[in-house]
């Protein structure tokens, strides 16, 4: 397998910390693109395919890397397979939604996380073959929380802290930034919030109350622990609405849509999106129920990818 990076994220704690710690090998191509634009990522992406003659390219996700290398491998005319396929939030506003409706529809081999995502394909009638594999997130989470937990020093006493991350484009802009910066702000307890670069700028000149702690972004086994152990998780990110399930924590969402409605359904989950006041109550209310289901797989989606694509390499 060639592994190919397209430099859309480029810090070390958003990029490379991930390769050092979980022992990743190195991709094969670094792109070095610094952009988040799929128009720039296509051709460097198509260039490295190139080189490569792939049986399959496989996409992750719903960024615009993702989408970035569904197109490139179209226009090779590759075989193209799509991890986390079938979610779907229902909210056109987010580029995300876009980037995996679009996905879905080039892919020839599309992975889902579960039923609900493999009907909704169904629903849509997309050409590709549909698969349910569970999701390779859990799988990280069984191998990797493990090493996490007594790795790092906790900033507070467990389950006395809330952690948050706000990183979404549309929410670091302002009005929405401010409120909910206002949410957090009226919070009794402490809130550890590490920042996405982006986020750390558009934060400047926004009053933060003492007890909103904010933090340079951290590498994934430190936030695995940090999240752990919190009481709730404040987020827009999706990857953490389900880290934070599979960690027992609850979750509180800084959106107006989820594709993890699994999550919300079952009363882990709240979406709140910018309101401070619904915030301030979500959080006050948030607890995990005490019977919740297995979602999203049993820990072996990596394993059910990697034997379907050799299967179908070789048909």
């Amino acid at each position: 397998m060639a592994g190919v990076h397209t430099g859309r994220h480029y810090d070390r704690e958003l990029s490379w910390i991930f390769f050092e710690e979980l022992g990743l090998l190195e991709p094969a191509h670094r792109l070095d693109l610094r952009t988040s634009d799929p128009a720039v990522m296509e051709p460097a992406i198509v260039a490295a395919a190139r080189e490569e003659h792939p049986d399959w390219v496989l996409v992750y996700g719903d960024t615009n890397s993702t989408v970035a290398g569904a197109r490139a491998a179209t226009a090779l005319e590759l075989p193209l397979a799509h991890v986390e396929a079938g979610l779907r939030s229902g909210d056109l506003a987010m580029p995300e939604e876009h980037n995996r409706i679009e996905t879905d529809r080039l892919a020839q081999l599309l992975l889902c996380p579960d039923e609900r995502s493999r009907a909704t394909l169904g629903h849509e009638g997309v050409a590709g073959r549909i698969e349910v594999v569970g999701d390779v997130m859990y799988d990280a989470i069984l191998l990797f929380a493990p090493l996490a937990r007594g790795r790092y020093e906790l900033p507070h006493e467990p389950r006395t802290y809330i952690v948050a991350t706000i990183h979404r484009e549309v929410n670091v802009r302002q009005p929405r930034l401010g409120r909910i910066v206002d949410g957090l702000n009226r919070l009794d307890e402490p809130v550890v919030f590490p920042t996405h670069p982006r986020t750390r700028a558009a934060l400047e000149g926004i009053g933060l109350a003492s007890h909103v702690e904010v933090i340079e972004a951290i590498g994934y086994l430190e936030m695995t622990a940090l999240v752990a152990d919190a009481r709730v998780v404040v987020t827009d990110s999706g990857g953490l609405q389900k880290e934070a399930y599979w960690l027992g924590v609850p979750c509180v969402t800084a959106r107006p849509s989820t594709e993890w409605v699994d999550t919300v359904d079952v009363g882990a989950n709240v979406l709140v999106d910018d309101d401070p006041e619904q915030l301030v109550a979500a959080m006050a209310g948030a607890r995990m129920p005490r019977d919740r289901p297995q979602l999203y797989g049993d820990g072996a989606a990596a394993d059910r990818i990697a034997a379907l694509l050799g299967t179908l390499a070789r048909a």
